[in-house]
This record gives structure tokens, sequence and C-alpha cells, in this order.
């Protein structure tokens, strides 16, 4: 709530400081010293009057049973949690764990032609036999398309709101967003206080990214929101996939962009997604005994984590292993290269490895 302090800012607040409490605890000089902040910002944290505007949000916490979620808790989404800008706090209601083994999130226009919706219902279709957690922004169609079908598929579903949890916009999409917090959960940074603006739609569309293990566009506009998703789902380092629709259609050039410049894959059906993704169900899957291997020998510390993990595992994605080795990614993409070459992994598609 102090103003003009974001999310990257205020975990340097905190590194700096050391707690949340300290934050607000830190003599002005002292403040003055850590980089960006100034005065203006200084100052609004030594008089500290945001304090009783989130006591009222606790009120409302506790009201509509919302679980608040730090970026430092367990239950934060992992995967947000690695991107930069994530939020510093989120709150969720809902049965869904944020943290699914499979998360696809399912983005497109507004304006679904019922081509789109139609083939956003196949899609999904197409995953049910998965437990992936399907997520989307709960707007106008693709969206809805999205959750709907997921229900209808037994999936779980989130929506990521760029409102807080006291309205649902559109409103017409309410009855769809109750079945949601039985049957998976919707999920927001902004707090019941804070004004709904245009601005914040774009901005949530990092929470979507950031969420899933991939990102399916079907059907936009060049300038579309989703467009903006695909993009920073790249720039998280996830997979992107577009379906494409015919040059003439003006809900398809966003498509068909992100196709024609490789910054999405081309899929066609759900089954597409699978078999790039390697989330495929083989035929004797699972009956094979897995063989052992024999621990490669002068491995460096990293090397030996990444190995290790990986012959308890199987296979695994890159996020993955930045989460159950503890290595920074810089290092561990790094020391992956170095596997690589060395012939003792293999990457695959979905940005995943595996012992050779």
């Amino acid at each position: 709530m102090l103003p003009n302090i974001g999310s990257v800012l205020a975990k340097n607040l905190l590194a700096y400081c050391g707690s949340c409490e300290a934050v607000f605890k830190t003599p002005k000089q002292k403040l003055l010293k850590i980089p960006l902040i100034g005065e203006e910002r200084a100052e609004a944290i030594v008089k500290a009057e945001v304090l009783k505007d989130a006591e009222k949000e606790l009120k409302f916490i506790d009201e509509y049973k919302i679980t608040p979620l730090f970026f430092t808790d367990e239950d934060y989404p992992h995967r947000l949690k690695l991107c930069a800008d994530s939020p510093i706090l989120i709150f969720y209601r809902g049965t869904a764990d944020l943290n699914a083994a499979k998360t696809v999130g399912i983005v497109g226009t507004r304006k679904a032609t019922e081509y789109g919706k139609e083939l956003t219902k196949k899609i999904v279709s197409d995953l049910a036999a998965q437990d992936i957690l399907i997520i989307s922004g709960l707007a106008y169609g693709i969206d809805v398309a999205a959750h709907s079908a997921a229900l209808e598929n037994n999936l779980k579903t989130i929506g990521v709101l760029g409102h807080g949890l006291n309205t649902i916009y559109p409103p017409e999409h309410k009855p769809v967003a109750k079945k949601m917090v039985l049957q998976g959960g919707l999920l927001t940074e902004y707090k019941s206080i804070d004004t709904m603006i245009l601005h914040n739609f774009p901005e949530r569309n990092r929470i979507i990214a950031g969420m899933c293990d991939a990102v399916v566009v079907i059907e936009s506009g060049i300038k579309g929101g989703a467009v903006i998703t695909a993009n920073i789902a790249n720039s998280y380092n996830r997979e992107v996939f577009a379906t494409p629709g015919r040059t003439i259609d003006k809900m398809s050039t966003g498509c068909n962009f992100l196709l024609k410049t490789h910054k999405a894959a081309m899929i066609e059906t759900g089954n597409d997604l699978l078999e790039a993704m390697g989330w495929a169900t083989k035929e004797g899957e699972g009956k094979t005994k897995k063989p052992q291997r024999q621990l490669a020998l002068n491995l460096s510390e990293e090397e030996r984590k990444i190995h290790t993990m990986l012959d308890e595992k199987g296979e695994l994605e890159i996020d993955k292993l930045v989460l159950e080795t503890g290595m920074n990614t810089s290092i561990l993409a790094g020391t992956l290269l170095e596997m690589e070459m060395n012939g003792l992994i293999v990457s695959l598609p979905g940005k995943r490895y595996k012992l050779i």
C-alpha cells in the first residue's frame, strides 16, 4: 500500500531491512541510504499511515475467508516466485493447489468467434485425461470459455483477476466464478480498497504467465492482451503455443504473428500440447522398472545435485530443478549446458531434462 513502491522495490526493502516489521522500524536516515527509496518513499514508510488501511483489509480477508499469500510463504505459487516482478502479496480464495504438477494458461480475445470458443473447448477436453490446472483471466471470450470447459471436464481452474475479491468483473461471470471457487479458485494481487482501472488487466497478465508451465493463445488481435501475455511468458522462459487462423480474420492476426515470428509453437489440439510438453501418456508407461545408473565420477557439486535429482525424478523442467536444487538460475543453466555437452543429460521439449 506504500506509494510508489512496487514488487521489485518492496523485495529490495525487505532484503536491506530483514523483515516487514523492520521496514517500518528503520529510521528515515537509514531508509534514505537504500537505493531508489528517496525522500517521499522514506517519509511514507516512517509515517506508516498505511497500517490503518491494512487493518481494514484484514477484516475483509477474515470475513470472506480469503487466504493472503506472502511471497515467502510455502503455498505461494513456486513458478511465480521465480519471476523478478512477481507480486509480493496475493489474495486467494479457492481449493486448487497453486503448485499443481502441470499448469497451462489459456488466453485470447474478448471478441471470440464461435470457432475460437469451440476450439478452446476441444483443447481443454483433450487435456482432461491429465490432472492439469487451467489458468486464465475470467474475461469475456476465450478466458471464460477456458474456465467453463475446465469445469465441464472436471479440471480445476484458476481465474487471475484485475481487481480485488470484493467484486467480479464482468458481473455476467459471477455464476462461473462461484463454481470456480469450489473447483479451482480466484486469485488477485489487488486489495478490496483498490480502484478497478483498465491498467490493472494488462498488469495481471504477468501473473497468468508466471504461474504456468505453458501459455496457449487462441484467437487474438495483433495488439491484444493475449499477445502481451505470450511475450511475458517468453521473457519468463515459459513454453508458448498458438493456434493458427485464417489470414483474413482480424482475431487471428495475433496468433499468426506469434507463429510467424517464432514466438510461439503451433498447436491444433490439446494432444499437440501434451506431446510438446512431454505429458502424453505412453502405452505401458510406469510398468518398466527404472534402470539403475552408476553415478558419474568427477562431477562438480552442482552437477552431482542435478544428477541425483534427475536420477530420482526421471524428467524435470528447469523451474523445478531450480526449486529442487536451490541453485541460482544462471548457474543451473550453465551447469545443464555443460552436462549436456559432456553427454550426461539430454534436453527435451518443454525445457525439460533427463539423464542419458
